[in-house]
Formats: structure tokens, sequence, C-alpha cells
């Protein structure tokens, strides 16, 4: 609880607001792919190697369906790029925007 207390004001809201979504048995069947069709810019795709909660295959699909995808997998990087190692993707954002 303390963990996400660093990142939510109300953990508990956060949490089970989280936890009602994924135990759903609506949301099994989800999937955003649907959606990526509707995107017309370029996409800059960043995850960590290391992320504990998705795969590569997650962007790696993005970059299939969407020509203008950059894939960015930072090394020795877990589910949160933009804490684990924020000067590589203030980077890739820069290059990517200019």
């Amino acid at each position: 609880k303390q963990k996400l207390a660093r990142h939510h004001a109300d953990p508990d809201s956060a949490f089970w607001g989280w936890n009602d979504i994924w135990l759903d048995p609506a949301f099994k069947a989800w999937n955003i792919e649907t959606e990526l069709a509707t995107i017309t810019c370029p996409i800059l795709a960043i995850q960590g190697e290391d992320d504990e909660y998705g795969t590569l295959a997650q962007i790696e699909r993005i970059a299939h369906a969407l020509a203008q995808t950059r894939l960015l997998v930072l090394p020795r990087c877990g589910h949160s790029p933009h804490r684990d190692q924020p000067e590589a993707v203030i980077a890739a954002a820069q290059q990517q925007i200019v």
C-alpha cells in the first residue's frame, strides 16, 4: 500500500479500481488492437525489456499494424520507463517530436 501511495493520492481507490476492472469477466476479451487503425500520427512505442506486466509482443503488434511506429526497447528497464530511464525516454521523445 505504501508503494502505491507514492504515486496515487488515494491508494485504496487506485487498487480497487484496477482490481475490479482486471477481474471483471467482461474485460477478459478486451483488446485495443481494433482501435489502432484510427491512429494517423507517428507513434513512439516504448517498453522496458524487463517489464513485469507487459510483453514485447504488445508493442511489436502496434508496429506491425501501424507503419509509422518506432519501437524503443530499453534494457535494464521495468514497467515504468519514464521513471527507470528518464533520460532515454526524454531523448527519444525529443527525436520523435522534432
